[in-house]
């Protein structure tokens, strides 16, 4: 399976409305020290529909500019479709939308 694909199976696993870290899921997929890696694989996602990419964000809760499927006014409205509410600073409050479930 590979990096990759530990990476979009730890994606998958995210619920509507609730967000993880890349580094959060570099942690899950085996590779602590590995966020970098997951962004890169989150950019090569074979399955944008499937792999809900949009539930990654950074540490701090602000969503990427370079969301690679249509930019971070995208990736904020999809994660607002499914009820997740920003901060004034443009950030998600990882204490209230961070996954624990995992």
């Amino acid at each position: 399976m590979g990096f990759f694909g530990d990476v979009y199976s730890v994606v998958e696993r995210i619920p509507r409305g609730k967000v993880l870290s890349y580094g959060d899921v570099a942690l899950l997929a085996g590779k602590p020290r590995a966020a970098r890696q997951v962004g890169w694989a989150l950019h090569c996602n074979p399955r944008p529909g499937e792999v809900p990419c949009h539930r990654v964000v950074f540490a701090d809760g602000s969503v990427s500019a370079g969301f690679a499927f249509g930019g971070a006014g995208v990736q904020r409205a999809l994660l607002e479709s499914e009820g997740v509410v920003f901060c004034g600073d443009g950030r998600i409050d990882m204490k209230i939308y961070r996954w624990e479930g995992f």
